[in-house]
């Protein structure tokens, strides 16, 4: 609460709602660094999928600050995550090698670090490189060393694999503990109110979504129904740190509080900020001036509440005199998913609108809508106004930004991201041949606008959760082969017509994974 009434008040005069932020925000403002460098701001936002924004055809909901990031920068039509759930995204994304190097996965919210202190990630390279380096938002990429008592420092954590500043939520919406953790730290947390949490067992004596359903905001799945915080249930049983306890609906404002404070701290010198969005990933609460913004209910409006965050924190480049020396690179972890463990109405709501646009399959999933993600990079005076076709991977960012400001990589370092920054900026349409895409069953390969995916093996196991999803997973015991140039929407499998092709693909594939990108030709 002390943090939502700093950023009330800071806002106040801006609540009016999202579009009012496109007053400010410029291209032209005065610039107060002189840095050659440009600072970077990613936004990594959660569950949003190709077709879930207006410049992508969204129906039912406006995204009014993206459409002018659209309109001023490159809009991408084929660009991806490198994998159809968050965990191995964010690891890709931060650390320039594919998750299954690291058998990363979604992780529960007691976790331990993934990306261990000494792995070279991309915020460490742009600290050698003179960058001062913050996260804001979502982490669940692990904390701690598997046992993390949230009453003392936490770490590993960001601090330790190259930002200099952190304030996340610690997994995700929907897991325990429900608690801003600020570099190390708990915050707002009392010494006589400590912290317990378990993934096995139930601890304290907070009701549960199964012991207490007439408590509940929403209704939950099973695996959603332990305790309940601001009146929905968790995964996970959390005891304690009654004044450290988040509310859902207050995220925009104090998220965006950090992050402009990060903003107003470091530009005088290059800086990188990760803002890790939890929309419009479940429990969907978006705050009360956001209600009602689309036609969808509580995912279209976190889709609202998303854009005004973004409209916010471009309105503050200018501000500070920045904006013009700013990379802005807008993206999501995966694809989009309705039901992903609450009744929040978001699929009886949907109307007219197709959140994977013309893209089959979602988050979770092998086809193309578990990893074609929307990708907006806008840097003023570099980027070109146009809309490309080039076939982009997150991963590539690292490399990319790596050479833009000419920081060596090590022979192991990012050994699949590669240098696409003028595809980036628009100049060329042209940046990948080959592209992996990752779901928890399987991979496939991009060829240009061929798409093969991986036969699954028999023995292959699945978690039982997912089963439980109306999910089109995308999974087969034979490979399957489409062509993209005409068959987006992956109905036909051609592969028995081209059987030299699936071959030649799955050695390619093989190569890949032993090899990484960098080392294979």
């Amino acid at each position: 609460m002390k943090l939502f009434n700093t950023a009330l008040a800071r806002y106040s005069a801006l609540l009016v709602g999202c579009s009012s932020l496109l007053v400010g925000f410029s291209t032209h403002a005065e610039q107060s660094s002189t840095a050659q460098k440009p600072n970077v701001i990613v936004f990594y936002v959660d569950d949003l999928g190709y077709g879930d924004i207006s410049p992508n055809g969204a129906k039912g909901v406006s995204t009014p600050n993206l459409d002018v990031l659209a309109s001023k920068g490159v809009s991408f039509s084929d660009a991806h995550s490198t994998a159809s759930t968050c965990t191995p995204s964010r690891y890709s994304l931060l650390t320039g090698e594919h998750g299954f190097r690291q058998n990363a996965a979604i992780l529960a919210g007691d976790a331990p670090a993934l990306i261990r202190p000494g792995k070279a990630t991309l915020p460490s390279m742009l600290q050698k490189a003179g960058y001062t380096t913050g996260v804001v938002g979502k982490w669940h990429l692990g904390l701690g060393d598997g046992s993390v008592d949230w009453n003392k420092d936490v770490k590993p954590g960001p601090l330790e694999i190259g930002f200099d500043y952190s304030f996340l939520l610690p997994a995700t919406g929907d897991r325990v503990p429900t608690v801003y953790l600020e570099n190390h730290s708990v915050v707002d947390l009392e010494d006589t109110d400590p912290i317990e949490v378990s993934y096995d067992h139930k601890v304290g004596n907070r009701p549960t979504g199964v012991e207490n359903p007439e408590l509940l905001r929403m209704k939950a799945d099973l695996q959603h129904s332990q305790t309940i915080v601001n009146g929905v249930s968790r995964i996970g049983s959390m005891r304690g740190g009654e004044s450290a306890l988040w509310v859902d609906e207050e995220f925009p404002d104090v998220f965006t509080e950090k992050a402009v404070n990060f903003i107003e701290k470091n530009k005088e010198d290059p800086f990188f900020l990760f803002f890790s969005f939890q929309d419009i990933h479940v429990p969907r609460l978006p705050n009360e001036r956001f209600k009602g913004k689309s036609t969808m209910g509580p995912r279209g409006d976190a889709i609202v509440q998303m854009d005004w965050m973004v409209g916010r924190l471009m309105q503050e480049l200018t501000t500070q005199g920045v904006a013009d020396n700013t990379l802005v690179i807008f993206t999501s972890d995966n694809g989009p998913v309705l039901d992903d463990g609450y009744d929040d109405n978001a699929a009886e709501m949907l109307g007219e609108h197709t959140p994977a646009g013309p893209l089959r399959g979602g988050k979770y999933s092998i086809f193309e809508g578990g990893t074609r993600v929307p990708m907006i990079v806008y840097w003023p005076g570099k980027t070109a106004h146009t809309r490309s076709n080039a076939l982009i991977s997150q991963i590539d960012i690292y490399a990319s930004l790596a050479n833009l400001v000419k920081q060596p990589l090590a022979e192991e370092e990012a050994i699949d991201s590669l240098d696409v920054m003028d595809a980036f900026l628009g100049q060329t349409q042209s940046a990948r041949t080959y592209l992996l895409e990752e779901s928890a069953g399987t991979v496939a390969l991009r060829k240009n606008n061929w798409k093969y995916i991986q036969a699954i093996s028999k023995d292959k196991g699945l978690p039982d959760w997912l089963g439980n999803k109306d999910i089109e997973m995308g999974f087969e015991l034979t490979p399957q082969l489409f062509d993209l140039t005409d068959d987006v929407n992956e109905q036909t499998n051609r592969a028995g017509q081209y059987p030299k092709l699936v071959n030649a693909l799955e050695q390619k594939t093989q190569q890949l994974i032993k090899n990484g990108f960098r080392h294979t030709k």
